[in-house]
């Protein structure tokens, strides 16, 4: 066989090694698009605190202005009398803020009761402490309550450990500690400073760390909910106004929602921990198809009379297209 005989086939053959890559490339980029099944979680409030029963047919679902199709429609907590109703794979995690003050040692007993009475077979806790950045899980996330109860302790009470409450909340759903297909949920307590933006003045309350933690959070579909707790001498005036706007802001655009008392730390976290779970217990997850890779504006309402419905306020496309069941 002659040099250029051999040159040919090997050019060929190269050729055809390139074209079958090329082939499974399209393909796979053709199975990636297209319309994913996308879950958000939809808060419902009526006119009691008995928990609304929604179906499909009782929402409207828009995202960038286009009605998309309600495809399942499910309950995120387990409600009491409703028959077949096991409620769906939760996983719930208790951001605690390590720069806490140290008086946060009187309200470890009702952080105790919470977690044992979140902690279901459906329903697993995971207590992490927020700082220099990062959430650190010492259990991880849990069904156990006795694990769970293991990690909860004293904050450290440093101020140097809690620059931004909001770089450790993008850690937290960017890197979420398990890797299932439960629905995610986030309750933190903090005082929702974010020194990182420099002046808590109320002219400077345009934070981009503030709006990155937002859109981490909506491409996840993690609503976060947060206790604002008061800390050190910053926390008096301005430093107040300033941490309750920024949860504010983070619990109305993902669909959570922001539990105070005014600027006086409270003395007990009882009634917003009965407030959260009772949020929880009026939660639905909701499935549609959508196609955008990008965040658009996502708007959910319903028929029901006497009932609103809260969901984060932008939404793209689930990464992959699993379901729950």
């Amino acid at each position: 066989m002659s040099s250029f005989q051999s040159f040919s086939r090997g050019l060929l053959g190269t050729a055809a090694f390139v074209a079958a890559i090329a082939v499974s490339s399209v393909a796979s980029y053709g199975q990636s698009e297209g319309p994913r099944h996308t879950r958000v979680l939809v808060r419902a409030e009526g006119k009691d605190s008995v928990p609304t029963s929604l179906r499909a047919s009782d929402l409207r679902v828009e995202v960038a202005g286009q009605q998309r199709e309600v495809t399942r429609v499910a309950p995120l907590i387990s409600q009491a009398g409703l028959s077949g109703n096991r409620g769906q794979q939760v996983e719930v995690a208790l951001l605690l803020d390590d720069g806490l003050r140290s008086n946060f040692a009187v309200n470890l007993k009702d952080v105790d009761r919470f977690v044992q009475s979140s902690v279901s077979a459906t329903t697993a806790v995971g207590v992490g402490y927020m700082r220099n950045g990062a959430a650190y899980f010492p259990s991880g996330f849990s069904h156990d309550p006795e694990v769970v109860k293991k990690a909860v302790r004293l904050p450290i009470s440093s101020g140097g450990v809690s620059g931004s409450p909001y770089f450790c909340l993008q850690e937290l759903v960017k890197h979420w500690p398990t890797q299932t297909n439960s629905a995610r949920v986030v309750l933190m307590i903090t005082n929702g400073i974010d020194l990182y933006n420099g002046s808590v003045s109320p002219l400077n309350q345009d934070s981009p760390y503030v709006d990155e933690a937002i859109r981490d959070a909506q491409r996840a579909a993690i609503p976060v909910y947060s206790i604002y707790f008061g800390g050190r001498d910053i926390n008096s005036g301005p430093g107040s106004f300033s941490g309750q706007s920024y949860l504010g802001k983070v619990a109305d655009d993902t669909g959570g929602l922001m539990f105070n008392q005014g600027t006086i730390t409270p003395p007990s976290l009882a009634p917003y921990f009965s407030r959260f779970q009772q949020a929880l217990a009026n939660t639905y997850t909701v499935e549609f198809l959508e196609g955008s890779r990008r965040l658009d504006r996502l708007k959910v309402s319903t028929s029901l009379s006497g009932v609103k419905v809260h969901a984060q306020h932008d939404i793209q496309a689930a990464p992959g297209a699993a379901r729950s069941e």
